[in-house]
């Protein structure tokens, strides 16, 4: 699901920037990378553990799986 987002000029360049240091094939790669790299742990699923402390990880993937085909859905 494509979303459009409003940027400044500046953070445009910055993107560019960063997609080419990256060697990232997409804005939104480049983007996904970054968010990667600035986590301290290995997946995002792990990531978001401090949100759900309640919640198995195996649930949580289960969950964050299912909502994904829900959204890519027409």
């Amino acid at each position: 699901m494509a979303t459009t987002i409003q940027i400044d000029e500046k953070t445009l360049l910055l993107l560019k920037k960063l997609k080419k240091d990256l060697m990232a094939k997409s804005y939104d790669d480049a983007i996904t990378k970054l968010a990667i790299k600035s986590t301290k742990d290995k997946s995002i699923a792990g990531s978001l553990r401090k949100y759900y402390k309640n919640t198995a990880i195996k649930d949580l993937i289960k969950e964050l799986q299912h909502e994904r085909r829900k959204s890519d859905r027409f």
